[in-house]
């Protein structure tokens, strides 16, 4: 009866158990799929490997072959020993990802119970590039961050086997049946990343590092029709090809996409979504006057406008030219937090834009319900709301591409190695406002540069932006003196239409200035000048013919001096700052202009 019953209800279970030991098994991975630019150049492929494996019960001479494996493979004699001297263990891993030069010398070794499997390691042709963007694997090729973790399931395919029968002691057995599972190769991914855009921002990166000696820097472009990600830069960053393995938690603060998880208090450059919500509203127009003495009183407390003696009496075109504080504070006080809030909404603040990479932050919103009208004043003009680099580009792209949320996306297509299986699309997730509101914010973009000249020795090219200063907190929560996020929003006209919107958001420059007209503008100008010249963007016939001059040095004069020079010469300029000397100016010294721009010039003492 027990017979019976072992032989015919239970030999299927039976015979899984005998299967499992009398077969031994050596993984055979699959290829990892590539990942490309948008143009096809690779940004991550994978080369043949091999990894070494011991079976004790095969080994003749324990001690020779530790000798041999350590010394070869620079390992710990004693481990190695210990590994290959056990008698409870049927197989064990030696080391993985070794050369093939290393692998044909044990092949050639003649030692026995030594086996070699192939596996696949990384490459990653740009290096430091796409850091925390692409990512990198496990040591057994695993996704760990970036797209090699969120698309892992992709890329990595499935592992095949090759199974040898052996007998009780793991020997294998002569004329045994062998059973080869052949591995099914990942796809490979193409971004919307173009690699050639991708080194524009990161040679402008290297020189606002090198100039103002940042904490961090992070900078993306990005498709404003179709928020499609061209670019993402961030200092500091590291060699994909030399992952710092030995410090965890400095590689996972390395390794963290900043533009996507880290959220900052952004300033003057979410003055944009307060302006288009109350344009849709009809709450104010173009000609409409504010004054501004220098403050508001909101709810007993005194709130400043970042020029403390005031800006007068000025049209909203003029309040967006001198991001006036005080009009903002207007404009979300009659918005209310119902109607302000209903818009931020629909810009996607507080929310995650489902962008294809771990980790995002969802950003910070006050509860409606516990909101006072300063806490709304403060929100209208950036203090008091926290937003990803990532989630405020994508708002301001809805606004100036006709009024469309998209989701954000870093991939663009799927293929296997005859033809594409998998092609993104756009998905449009929100309307926020209309195509005339978004009109007037193009208009007043553009205005906003022109007058202070941030962006015209670009000449002949119409670019619309807006830079933002916002202070930093300490862990007590109370605000960091001298510590501050410096950013620069804007967008280049292709034709008739926005297109490479970027973003750049500088934290804790330690030079002095801490301005974004002076730390991340300029950075801007250099990035949107090499993609002018890359793209072979033709000029705008409008801003294609005007007389240019030679920014002269105004560093160390005084500020009657400098201002005497530049009053002379009949060139605008803006002063920052209540210093009595030049500390820095933007444009630099020697730098080709047109004549209708305005130099910035700096007289901030230095904070540090």
């Amino acid at each position: 009866m027990r017979l019976l019953y072992l032989q015919v209800f239970t030999s299927s279970g039976m015979q899984l158990k005998a299967i499992s030991q009398w077969v031994r098994t050596l993984p055979l991975t699959a290829k990892r799929g590539l990942i490309m630019d948008i143009n096809g150049n690779i940004l991550a492929l994978s080369q043949t490997s091999y990894d070494i494996y011991a079976r004790p019960r095969e080994v003749e001479d324990s001690a020779k072959t530790a000798m041999y494996l350590s010394s070869l493979l620079n390992l710990d004699y004693d481990s190695v020993y210990m590994r290959i001297k056990s008698a409870t263990t049927s197989e064990t891993l030696i080391k993985l990802q070794v050369d093939a030069s290393i692998a044909d010398k044990i092949n050639n070794s003649g030692l026995h119970g030594i086996y070699i499997s192939e596996n696949i390691s990384r490459i990653y042709p740009y290096g430091d590039s796409l850091s925390q963007t692409i990512g990198f694997l496990t040591s057994d090729s695993v996704g760990q961050t970036g797209v090699e973790n969120y698309y892992d399931y992709v890329l990595s395919g499935t592992d095949g086997r090759f199974l040898t029968q052996s007998d009780v002691r793991g020997i294998t057995l002569e004329n045994s049946l062998q059973y080869y599972i052949e591995p099914e190769d990942g796809l490979n991914i193409t971004l919307n990343i173009d690699i050639n855009i991708q080194n524009i921002v990161e040679r402008a990166l290297s020189h606002l590092v090198s100039e103002h000696e940042p904490k961090s820097v992070q900078v993306i472009v990005m498709n404003p029709y179709t928020s499609d990600i061209e670019a993402m830069a961030i200092y500091p960053s590291f060699d994909l090809n030399d992952v710092p393995r030995d410090d965890v938690s400095h590689l996972m603060s390395l390794s963290r996409n900043s533009i996507v998880t880290d959220v900052y208090e952004p300033g003057s450059t979410f003055k944009i979504l307060t302006l288009s919500a109350a344009l849709s509203e009809g709450l104010t127009s173009l000609d409409e006057r504010f004054y501004c003495p220098g403050y508001r009183v909101v709810d007993g407390e005194r709130i400043k406008c970042w020029k403390t003696t005031g800006h007068g009496s000025q049209t909203l075109v003029e309040c967006v030219q001198n991001s006036c504080n005080c009009c903002f504070m207007d404009l979300g006080l009659r918005l209310g937090k119902e109607r302000l809030y209903k818009y931020l909404t629909s810009f996607g603040i507080g929310s995650k834009t489902g962008v294809d990479i771990s980790g995002e932050s969802a950003g910070l919103l006050l509860d409606i319900n516990s909101v006072k009208n300063v806490d709304l004043a403060r929100i209208s003009f950036g203090q008091t709301v926290a937003v990803s680099a990532l989630g405020l580009l994508n708002s301001f792209c809805s606004i100036i591409n006709g009024g469309v949320t998209h989701r954000p996306s870093l991939l663009s297509s799927m293929s296997d190695d005859n033809d594409i299986v998998y092609t993104s699309s756009v998905i449009s997730t929100a309307r926020t406002t209309s195509e005339n509101v978004s009109s007037t914010i193009n208009y007043l973009l553009e205005q906003s540069l022109s007058k202070t000249g941030e962006m015209t020795f670009v000449n002949g090219y119409k670019i619309c932006g807006k830079t933002g200063t916002a202070q930093t907190y300490d862990e007590n929560g109370t605000i960091a003196r001298g510590k501050y996020i410096s950013s620069f929003f804007g967008y280049i006209y292709s034709g008739d239409k926005p297109s490479h919107a970027l973003l750049i958001c500088v934290k804790e420059p330690s030079k002095g200035a801490y301005y974004g007209s002076i730390v991340a503008k300029p950075y801007g100008a250099e990035i949107f000048s090499g993609i002018i010249d890359y793209l072979s963007i033709p000029k705008d016939d409008e801003n294609s013919k005007e007389e240019t001059i030679v920014v002269p040095n105004f560093t160390g004069l005084s500020l009657t001096r400098a201002i005497e020079q530049l009053d002379k010469m009949g060139i605008n300029y803006e002063v920052a700052g209540e210093g009595l000397y030049v500390l820095s100016q933007f444009p630099r010294p020697h730098e080709v202009i047109s004549k209708s721009s305005t130099i910035c010039i700096n007289c901030e003492e230095n904070l540090t």
